[in-house]
């Protein structure tokens, strides 16, 4: 039965990626732990493939419809990426297993990772219910600020090194104010950032090969695929702001029991 649902939030998270340009990946790494029981740190290597996938399909159905700002994209993957290996290879593998030890709690590095996810998932949760961002100008001038575009991409890079998230709720945001991008063109450019981050981080975990299961990985991205067309489809009739609001309050609500699930049972 646990399985069935997990196939399910596969689908969901394609869908989120078809109808809003992001969100979905938030939910990723939950589903692999408390649906898959695949322990933290392994389910951010299959959350890299899974999400980066994803959003490889999704950035290409934006560039085919010039919805991809290609400078932007390249100015914000290089520091990122840069922060995802250097993140996946010297950051992460410092985190002893057992981080703090007492009589009353355990403080482990599978603790550790989910409490910082939830904090990621609360502040993308909290992004997306109070998005007042609106579509501006498809034709207006885009300016790049190279500096900040930088310093925001390595944030990201390190945060999807951490915990494999795609960081679309950094990346649209930074797009939007750093470079003068409409919001379509943002969500596209972002979806290409995030498949490249997620996919060069997979790539350089492939040294962990045994501890991933590839038929299960490339199922539930096949799922999260199939969402993404679906997404993109229902897109027509449905309105983005409401279903970004919703998703929002989803991944809140998530985020709480992520925490108390961790901290407090």
């Amino acid at each position: 039965m646990e399985n069935i649902g997990g196939y399910l939030v596969s689908g969901l998270i394609g869908i989120s990626l078809g109808l809003i340009g992001g969100g979905g990946s938030i939910i990723t790494i939950p589903m692999l732990v408390y649906l898959f029981h695949i322990a933290p740190a392994a389910a951010t290597t299959y959350s890299l493939f899974i999400v980066g996938t994803t959003s490889l399909v999704g950035g290409v159905r934006s560039a085919m419809n010039r919805m991809v700002d290609l400078k932007g994209a390249v100015l914000f993957s290089i520091p990122s990426t840069a922060a995802v290996f250097f993140t996946r290879h010297n950051l992460l593998p410092l985190i002893p297993d057992t981080i703090i030890t007492s009589d009353y709690f355990s403080l482990t590095k599978n603790i550790a990772i989910m409490v910082f996810f939830s904090l990621v998932m609360l502040i993308a949760s909290i992004r997306m219910i109070r998005d007042k961002s609106r579509e501006g100008d498809e034709n207006r001038l885009v300016r790049h600020n190279f500096f900040m575009i930088v310093l925001q991409g390595l944030v990201v890079g390190i945060i999807t090194g951490l915990v494999g998230a795609g960081g679309g709720f950094l990346i649209i945001p930074a797009l939007v104010l750093f470079t003068g991008l409409p919001m379509k063109k943002a969500i596209g450019t972002s979806l290409v950032v995030i498949a490249v981050n997620s996919l060069i981080g997979f790539i350089g975990d492939l040294d962990l090969v045994r501890e991933v299961n590839f038929r299960l990985m490339i199922l539930l991205s096949g799922i999260a695929i199939a969402g993404v067309f679906m997404g993109a489809y229902m897109s027509k009739f449905m309105k983005g702001k409401a279903l970004r609001a919703g998703f929002g309050w989803f991944t809140l609500t998530m985020a709480v029991y992520i925490m108390i699930k961790e901290v407090v049972i």
